[in-house]
């Protein structure tokens, strides 16, 4: 897929079939997220991936967004060291900047995703660390649902005149 294409086509899924997502696209996914800039190239990420049904479960009935875990194929969450970024924002810049290329990497090999939020809303991270057995140096910061859609997504053209200002900011009519 171009990636053109993938960018103004990919939209968030939230139904999916319940077929697994195989080995080897999970990889493709997590060599995505790994590909992603980081600040200072720190590199802070780490990815669980959840498949274990018990585990799906509970975070999906723990995270008030993420009942469709249930019926994808797996869940990545993206979590960030503090050890390896102490500077909280550009740590969670970097795990977004990972987490949408997952986003766009599922898009290009046909599967359907959707980020569902952690960090900042602390008892939202704080459920899925206790679940996920996460240590607190590790900020969870996003997680994504992954699967094979059982939705189409349609596109959706966002350019928006109004929110560009070129040199210096403008004020809006």
């Amino acid at each position: 897929m171009d990636i053109m294409e993938a960018l103004f086509t990919r939209r968030s899924i939230r139904r999916y079939t319940g077929e697994p997502v195989s080995d080897g696209d999970i990889k493709l996914l997590l060599n995505a997220g790994f590909s992603a800039p980081s600040a200072n190239n720190r590199q802070p990420w780490h990815f669980i991936v959840v498949r274990d049904r018990n585990t799906v479960e509970e975070i999906a009935a723990r995270h008030p967004y993420a009942k469709m875990l249930t019926q994808a194929g797996c869940g990545i969450v993206v979590c960030g060291d503090t050890k390896k970024q102490e500077r909280e924002g550009f740590l969670i810049e970097d795990c977004s900047a990972a987490i949408e290329n997952i986003l766009l990497a599922a898009h290009g090999l046909g599967l359907g995703a959707v980020w569902c939020g952690l960090y900042p809303v602390q008892e939202r991270a704080q459920v899925v660390a206790d679940i996920l057995n996460i240590p607190p140096d590790i900020i969870p910061v996003g997680l994504v649902v992954v699967g094979h859609t059982d939705e189409k997504g349609r596109s959706v053209d966002r350019f928006d005149e109004k929110k560009i200002h070129y040199d210096k900011w403008r004020a809006q009519d």
